[in-house]
């Protein structure tokens, strides 16, 4: 049953400031916002089924859990949900959920807004395994089946003008990302958050919903986890604001 609502949720972003005598420093800033449901996407990047790193595959498999128990609550919520298993579409050529957005008439994307795109806060020229695996290959075959796929609702695409042209054309004006990986895939996809972010979408993130591409032998030299946290922390920085996985529920399920 979908029950349409709004969303009050806070967004989380860092601006640059100065202190009382001038040197600088990052404040956190939060902004609470109201969406409605019916005007919101989420949009779930790379969730594969397989992956060539054993360490990405194996967090996959347990952020997928936690990002469908989001996505049920979400889509009854009056929520548009957009599967986005990039490389992978082919294997859902003919079902509704793809047909749905395939036939969407293309929109013009605006010019590109510029914005500062400084260097990651870390290095993953390694590929950013944790686990031994250095030669990348395509591992995947479809989104991971933790995830469920509502083909009478949802719609899925891993092309960013495709992706843009749905939400144009169903007003949808709040764009939702979760998935994999945050330094990589979910920043640069063609419906990622730095395309998202030139093409004026109002995009958040759900940091507690993504997890990087790093090695923590490369620099920063710091754990996993932190890795991602940087990575999160550099987008609320540069990029867009973040909101939290809890509040995100409570959102839907008042």
């Amino acid at each position: 049953m979908t029950c349409e609502h709004t969303l009050c949720l806070t967004c989380h972003t860092q601006v640059l400031s100065r202190d009382s005598r001038a040197r600088a420093q990052w404040l956190a800033v939060d902004r609470r916002v109201s969406w409605k449901t019916s005007e919101t996407a989420l949009v779930i990047c790379d969730m594969w089924d397989a992956h060539w790193s054993r360490g990405a595959q194996e967090r996959v498999g347990d952020l997928a859990i936690c990002i469908n128990q989001v996505v049920q609550a979400a889509r009854g919520s009056g929520m548009q949900i957009v599967h986005a298993p990039s490389e992978t579409i082919g294997v859902y050529r003919g079902t509704p959920a793809r047909e749905r957005i395939a036939r969407t008439a293309p929109v013009a994307l605006p010019l590109p807004v510029e914005r500062p795109d400084p260097p990651l806060p870390i290095d993953d020229s390694d590929g950013g395994s944790d686990t031994g695996e250095s030669s990348p290959y395509k591992a995947w075959h479809q989104q991971h089946p933790a995830i469920v796929i509502d083909h009478d609702r949802d719609v899925i695409s891993d092309d960013g003008r495709e992706v843009y042209s749905f939400l144009r054309q169903r007003g949808l004006e709040h764009v939702i990302m979760v998935g994999v990986h945050t330094n990589m895939c979910v920043l640069n996809r063609t419906f990622g958050i730095r395309q998202m972010v030139r093409c004026g979408v109002d995009i958040v993130l759900v940091r507690e919903l993504t997890d990087a591409m790093y090695n923590p032998a490369m620099r920063p030299y710091v754990s996993h986890d932190e890795g991602t946290r940087l990575v999160v922390s550099y987008i609320e920085k540069y990029w867009c604001p973040t909101i939290g996985v809890t509040e995100l529920l409570q959102a839907v399920c008042p």
